[in-house]
């Protein structure tokens, strides 16, 4: 089973907009929504009238948008954000100063989509994947037996065996307390026909996520190019609600 999942509703405009008529011409088959962004009471209504398939898209790298934010949360939430963005390895570290801020900020969100979506979401990523911090795994704060974005997968040499190991041993954590997708790629780094293909056909054997961002122009016009159709269209699709 193959699942192409757009990220960032609700974060502007655009990014609504895009997904959502990725989603009308059967393009994508289901969507990541942010909350407390530009645009995330409009994409709650209208991805509800779609009918799409709505994950929570955790946000603790990006300042939230909306000026109405209770006063705790945007601190706490501006601290885990200086902190996930000073350096590109801070997720690989342990805070053990923010971990009632992590825990949160995290609730504060989930909260929210309760509130918009009237119903779990299908499924829980990451705004640029830090749902995966040390203190979200360690802490344990995403809710057990949930839905949960994996790591990147990638084939021997493509990366290091640091890399790898160290994803191997992400996933390893993931999968005793989530339910997971065998694989997990994007779509940005598989835009050429002969790396589309090779997704397809593994998800053929095995159930695959391909994220795409829809927002980007040049992703958009993959999703919606014959060629792109004519490649998928020999495996089943589906959302992460059939998972």
């Amino acid at each position: 089973m193959l699942i192409v999942n757009a990220d960032d509703l609700g974060r502007t405009r655009p990014a609504t907009d895009s997904a959502l008529s990725c989603f009308a011409q059967g393009r994508i088959t289901s969507t990541s929504a942010m909350v407390f962004m530009a645009d995330s009471e409009r994409a709650a209504e209208l991805a509800l009238a779609s009918g799409i398939d709505v994950g929570l898209h955790i946000n603790l790298s990006e300042r939230f948008y909306l000026d109405s934010i209770p006063p705790k949360l945007r601190d706490y939430h501006e601290r885990v954000c200086r902190f996930l963005t000073a350096s590109k390895y801070a997720l690989l570290l342990y805070h053990p100063l923010l971990t009632a801020q992590f825990r949160y900020v995290f609730q504060a969100q989930h909260e929210e989509f309760l509130r918009l979506y009237r119903r779990r979401p299908s499924h829980l990523d990451g705004h640029q994947h830090m749902h995966l911090a040390t203190n979200m795994l360690i802490q344990r704060i995403l809710p057990q037996g949930t839905k949960v974005r994996r790591s990147f997968s990638f084939q021997p040499g493509e990366k290091s065996f640091l890399n790898r190991w160290y994803r191997a041993a992400v996933d390893h954590h993931l999968t005793r307390r989530h339910r997971l997708t065998d694989r997990f790629y994007a779509l940005s780094q598989n835009l050429s026909l002969d790396r589309l293909e090779r997704v397809v056909a593994l998800a053929k054997e095995t159930n695959v996520e391909l994220m795409t961002h829809p927002a980007n122009s040049v992703e958009y016009d993959i999703l919606m190019s014959d060629e792109y159709g004519q490649a998928l269209s020999p495996v089943r699709q589906a959302g992460y609600d059939a998972l």
